[in-house]
């Protein structure tokens, strides 16, 4: 019987690695609530610590049994988070292997929901794609800003990440994603007012992915921006990351421009939400073994805008 059956089946289990202290609160219960039984925390773990978790995750069980199980890992840092699931990939032995999904401190997902959001306006309002627009991330040494450049640049933008502590930080970061993703990102230093309020102007979007709390522009910075099209802001703590751009907004337009539209934090963060949520229900579905990170985010995240 079906009902039997599913009685017997092992329990499904989320095995999270993180390098951090503490795995993210938020991650377990969006993993809890997307169908795992149970949600086991690894902390403190190096890159050289995955091949071992995941081979003792799964050989613990047969083939058919580990599908019931599957690998998140956390963090802060893009890159470190992508060398973390490569590993964990390299640990699999076929017909042992399970799922991994990758999204340091949501960054990924939040990135994701970020851009799509900003695709959907791009399209429903002004009739267009991300093809040749300038995109111009503010936050650029962040994971989400790192995150949401490399995705914009991938769907077809000229994309910058900008610094706000001088130009050399920016540009390590933009030359490493420039070598791992074969994408075309530019940097810029915004550590003055003068030069975020440049960049601005030049720009078709706008991301604002800054620290919590921080204002990025000002009405007053953007209103010359001509060829601005979008502006988009994960910040929801005040104030804002972009006045004028309110946190529901949701390609709503933003007083006192001529033309552009806004999209605010709760907007992109419902997008988000169901994102990451839909990877885990992604792995749980798979019958074969995926390996999710922010282009697999992005995919969902168009789906759930269109």
């Amino acid at each position: 019987m079906p009902g039997e059956i599913e009685a017997m089946a092992p329990p499904r289990i989320l095995h999270m690695i993180t390098p951090l202290k503490y795995m993210s609160p938020f991650d377990i219960n969006m993993g809890l609530d997307a169908g795992y039984d149970h949600a086991v925390p690894y902390t403190n773990a190096t890159i050289e610590d995955v091949y071992g978790l995941v081979q003792d995750a799964i050989f613990s069980r047969s083939p058919e049994g580990i599908k019931r199980q599957a690998v998140f890992i956390g963090g802060k840092r893009a890159i470190e988070s992508l060398d973390m699931l490569d590993r964990a990939k390299k640990a699999m032995v076929p017909p042992f292997e399970v799922s991994v999904f990758a999204d340091p401190a949501g960054s990924f997902t939040t990135a994701a929901a970020m851009v799509a959001c900003a695709k959907q306006a791009l399209e429903g309002i002004f009739g267009t794609d991300f093809k040749d627009k300038r995109v111009i991330v503010f936050g650029g040494t962040g994971v989400v800003a790192f995150a949401s450049a490399v995705i914009a640049s991938m769907d077809g933008a000229k994309a910058f990440l900008v610094g706000y502590d001088g130009p050399e930080r920016v540009r390590r970061l933009t030359m490493e994603a420039n070598d791992r993703f074969d994408v075309d990102l530019g940097y810029a230093d915004g550590t003055t007012e003068e030069q975020k309020e440049e960049l601005a102007h030049s720009a078709d979007v706008i991301f604002s992915a800054g620290p919590a709390g921080r204002q990025i522009l000002s009405l007053e910075q953007l209103k010359p921006a001509q060829q601005l099209k979008v502006a988009a802001d994960v910040n929801a703590v005040p104030p804002l990351g972009i006045e004028g751009v309110g946190i529901q907004d949701n390609g709503v337009p933003i007083e006192g421009m001529s033309g552009a539209v806004g999209i605010g934090a709760l907007a992109i963060g419902d997008i988000k939400y169901k994102t990451e949520i839909g990877m885990f229900k992604e792995m749980i579905a798979a019958e074969s073994p995926v390996y999710l990170d922010f282009r697999a985010a992005y995919r969902l995240a168009q789906d759930l805008t269109s």
